[in-house]
């Protein structure tokens, strides 16, 4: 399976995930049923029984039966299909009989009424609208109140006693219709809104994921483009330069170019192994920052033959994440100046005070006006110094040099480590013990 048809399948995930809620509020509804069912023969065994108990005999209770099994079949053949699939034509069939036994089974014997526990709940569990249910509940009422007034023969007597007691019950029933609605109503409505929040969680993921990936191709852009390209260019440069002094017939000069040719393309195969592996810089792996820096001015020194002056004052252990920005930010720097400044001297300082750590570049090239916009390499490391809560400065102007500062902050109760600052000018050899011991010079 590829990494695109990984992604596919993980947003189809998310997608049956999402919406599952109001299923999920319905996955028990065959067992609830099948209460229903229970309770449905349980009622008309007790009211076939209470017939027969309470005397009923004759055409009443044959009629009342058949009232009954009528009741029966209708649910076996529409009232249970309707209530498992929500079948609008089978529910209202049943419901028509339904309204219609009882009336006729308690117009046959009172006792017939206890259908009426049954029937109304039946009526609101079969009726999807609440006024579909009142209606409903309505009709029954009316049926049940036909029924036993016509048992006395509509005598007036039992019109007024009976009609004020079915109201009650119509409104009890109305009430507990409307109270199940309710309470559907909300679970349907929590439902709802647990299936939008997955479905902003699953977008959430999503967005965070790709923002991930953007974020981690930058990432790899910035480290390729300090690394790699400025080591091939160094590389290119050299490479040139040995072309023109085997021109000359300079073979010092060019063993020395190769020399540093080699030892380029060494720390570019580190670098590219470095990256692969996600470490941290080579130069940092068995170095502070302070030696770090040291060792990248001397060896911009010897490959552009500039006067290269590195000082270090008060600074101590960093965080890592730290040390990474601000050996890139000085490959860039000097990067820059090789490429675009056209500078005899250069600066480099690394400072530690007042609760941060600046690193200063400093030439005295040809500079540059305010119109000019920054490119991919200078983007790339104000964005570095950004993610570790710093500032990235640059002052500039024609004919005048370039100043970049880069500003870090730093825990203020770390203890200072580094050696004060000096001067001094450096061979091969002390360069070597600079690399070691972080202390400050002047390379050419």
């Amino acid at each position: 399976m590829t990494a695109d048809e990984a992604r596919g399948a993980g947003r189809a995930d998310d997608a049956a995930g999402v919406g599952h809620s109001a299923d999920l509020l319905y996955a028990g509804w065959e067992q609830q049923v099948r209460w229903w069912d229970a309770a449905f023969g349980v009622i008309v065994a007790l009211t076939a029984a209470a017939l027969v108990l309470e005397g009923t005999r004759g055409t009443h209770l044959v009629v009342a039966c058949a009232a009954l099994a009528a009741l029966v079949g209708a649910y076996l053949l529409w009232g249970a299909r309707a209530a498992r699939t929500r079948q609008r034509g089978p529910a209202l069939a049943y419901l028509v009989v339904l309204v219609l036994a009882t009336g006729v089974a308690v117009s046959q014997a009172g006792v017939a009424t206890f259908l009426m526990f049954i029937a109304f709940a039946q009526v609101w569990m079969l009726l999807e609208s609440i006024k579909q249910g009142v209606v409903g509940c309505a009709a029954l009422t009316a049926s049940v109140t036909i029924g036993i007034v016509a048992a006395y023969d509509f005598a007036s007597d039992v019109v007024l006693d009976v009609v004020p007691q079915m109201v009650v019950t119509l409104l009890f029933a109305i009430g507990l219709g409307l109270w199940f609605h309710l309470a559907m109503r909300r679970a349907e409505e929590h439902a709802r809104l647990l299936d939008e929040l997955r479905a902003a969680q699953a977008e959430l993921a999503r967005t965070n994921h790709e923002a991930g990936v953007v974020a981690e191709r930058e990432r790899l852009a910035r480290e390729i483009h300090d690394t790699l390209a400025q080591g091939f260019t160094s590389v290119v440069m050299q490479a040139q330069a040995a072309t023109a002094a085997l021109d000359h017939g300079d073979d010092g000069a060019v063993r020395e170019r190769l020399h540093v040719v080699e030892e380029t393309a060494r720390e570019n195969l580190a670098e590219a192994r470095a990256l692969v592996a996600a470490f941290a810089p080579v130069a940092l792996q068995d170095a502070s920052l302070p030696q770090a820096l040291r060792r990248l001015t001397d060896r911009y020194a010897l490959e552009t033959d500039q006067v290269v002056s590195f000082e270090a004052s008060g600074v101590g252990p960093l965080p890592p994440a730290t040390e990474v920005v601000l050996l890139r930010a000085a490959q860039e720097a000097l990067s820059n100046v090789r490429r675009h400044a056209r500078a005899m001297l250069v600066l480099v300082r690394l400072a530690q005070a007042e609760g941060a750590v600046t690193l200063t570049v400093a030439d005295n090239g040809r500079g540059f006006g305010p119109d000019v916009d920054d490119g991919f390499g200078l983007a790339g490391m104000r964005d570095r110094v950004r993610s570790v809560g710093g500032t990235l400065s640059v002052e500039s102007t024609p004919g005048s040099g370039t100043t970049l500062r880069a500003r870090v902050p730093v825990d203020a109760a770390v203890p200072g480590t580094g050696a004060d600052a000096g001067t001094g000018t450096a061979s091969d050899g002390e360069a070597a013990v600079r690399a070691e011991d972080g202390t400050q010079g002047v390379a050419r």
